[in-house]
């Protein structure tokens, strides 16, 4: 009997060696050298290196992060166990989601790899183990923690909110992107560490990596759906008797509609939302994914993609209907400043030393802006005459400035009285321009007047003094 038992421990042992070892050997490091803009001087740029973790999945490929790799210039890649570095490719990414896939240009890298797969939403109290190549050393580190919550978060990347699973293994800087692995299979990605909190960390679990693996089997990433809808909830009693939901009634007081959004015909301000796919909502606002654990509504909005419908069920006038809406847009198609995006240069225009761009949340984070304007406007929808909020960045002093130096980050409602509806409008009008003074305006009234002229004839001066090669980047 004992001679049995040390057989079968001796085998379990030994399977569990090998399942290891072939999930390390599939583990990869990731260098980059990305190019950071400054949006506050959007000309200027800075070259920084960081390093990541990814592991090797079906077809030859890599997953990863999306911040691992944002804003690249360069990649290289070494797998475990070896420090030979091999040229890599971003081949799609989600910013959104904060995932990417790479590709290796010398496919020997891969060779004598397996592929790690993918498993499904794990329990709470499960056990992961997390791999990757955190900072402080060049070797692979393993650690082990369990399931603490499942749950929508921000995620830090995009600032856009979606599943994530919490995990108390330690996840530090350098293992984003690394897989967190149950019973030999990936269960997410490690992507960020939960700042002020020892062995905390979260990950992107492998329902929203195999959504964004779906979502590229067309060769085109398309992202995740946006319903674009605002709601508030129904938890108290008094404004539920408001709208004639009775005791048996649950659901979220829908309070705007994205002008953009297929929704926008359908369902109504003043409308509660009650189900997503017979999927019942709550009046917090979240929905039963497993018996007795709650998470976002927009937990059944997430799983369908883009081009695809969900049918939902509204309290309209105390009366219940069931409402099909086509999820076409992405969150950027509904809001009047896109979400943080990266890959590409900030635009911008000089005119005689004012510096006009779109608003960003990029340049929100940037600046650290706390002006209410401005974080007023990034709360609000697109519409067919607003797509895009275009800003007087700075005024680069000169003598054609003078008494104009102290403004910044101002909102330009008009040109000459002419409103416009978003970046390439508004330079269209400033370009065309043919008179003596181009006046800019707020929503207040404020004007800032340009002799047209004169800042023709200062632009080479203006640029030559503060460094910047082109007058405009589009």
């Amino acid at each position: 009997m004992k001679k049995l038992l040390y057989i079968l421990l001796t085998t379990l042992l030994s399977t569990n060696i090998l399942a290891n070892t072939e999930v390390e050997e599939s583990i990869v490091k990731i260098y980059t050298v990305s190019k950071t803009p400054n949006y506050m001087t959007p000309w200027n740029s800075n070259i920084n290196r960081s390093h990541g973790s990814g592991s090797i999945i079906e077809g030859n490929r890599i997953l990863t992060n999306a911040h691992i790799v944002a804003n690249e210039t360069f990649i290289e890649v070494k797998r475990y166990g070896s420090s030979k570095r091999y040229e890599a490719k971003v081949e799609y990414i989600s910013h959104q989601a904060d995932l990417a896939v790479l590709r290796v240009k010398d496919e020997t890298f891969f060779k004598g790899a397996k592929s790690l797969t993918f498993g499904e939403l794990p329990t709470i109290r499960q056990e992961v183990t997390v791999y990757g190549f955190p900072m402080g050393g060049d070797s692979l580190s393993a650690s082990t923690g369990i399931v603490s919550r499942i749950e929508h978060n921000r995620y830090a990347h995009s600032k856009e909110i979606f599943l994530s699973i919490q995990i108390d293994a330690a996840v530090n800087p350098g293992s984003s992107g690394g897989p967190a692995v149950s019973n030999g299979k990936i269960v997410g990605v490690v992507m960020q560490q939960i700042s002020r909190s020892q062995n905390l960390g979260y990950l992107v679990p492998a329902e929203i990596i195999k959504h964004f693996l779906d979502d590229i089997k067309d060769k085109k990433y398309d992202g995740f759906a946006h319903m674009g809808i605002g709601t508030q909830k129904m938890e108290n009693e008094t404004l539920r008797r408001v709208n004639k939901m009775d005791d048996n009634t649950t659901g979220v007081l829908i309070i705007d509609v994205a002008q953009k959004s297929a929704a926008f015909d359908k369902i109504k301000p003043g409308d509660v939302l009650l189900s997503i796919d017979c999927n019942k909502i709550e009046n917090d606002g979240t929905v039963e994914f497993r018996h007795h654990q709650f998470t976002s509504y927009k937990y059944y909005i997430d799983k369908k993609q883009l081009g695809e419908s969900v049918t939902v069920r509204v309290l309209r006038d105390g009366k219940k209907q069931k409402i099909s809406v086509q999820l076409n847009n992405i969150a950027d198609d509904n809001l009047l400043v896109d979400t943080v995006f990266y890959d590409v240069m900030p635009k911008y225009y000089v005119y005689g030393g004012y510096v006009f761009s779109p608003l960003s949340r990029n340049l929100l984070m940037n600046s650290n802006s706390t002006l209410l304007e401005l974080r007023d406007a990034a709360s609000k929808w697109a519409t067919d005459d607003k797509e895009e909020v275009v800003l007087l960045l700075k005024v680069l002093a000169s003598d054609i400035s003078r008494g104009d130096h102290n403004f910044s980050l101002w909102i330009v409602d008009k040109v000459n009285s002419k409103k416009f509806k978003n970046f390439k409008e508004f330079l269209k009008i400033v370009k065309e321009f043919d008179g003596k003074y181009l006046i800019i305006e707020n929503e207040e009234g404020v004007k800032i007047a340009i002799d047209r002229e004169k800042a023709l004839e200062i632009e080479k001066t203006i640029l030559k003094r503060y460094s910047i090669k082109s007058s405009e980047r589009l």
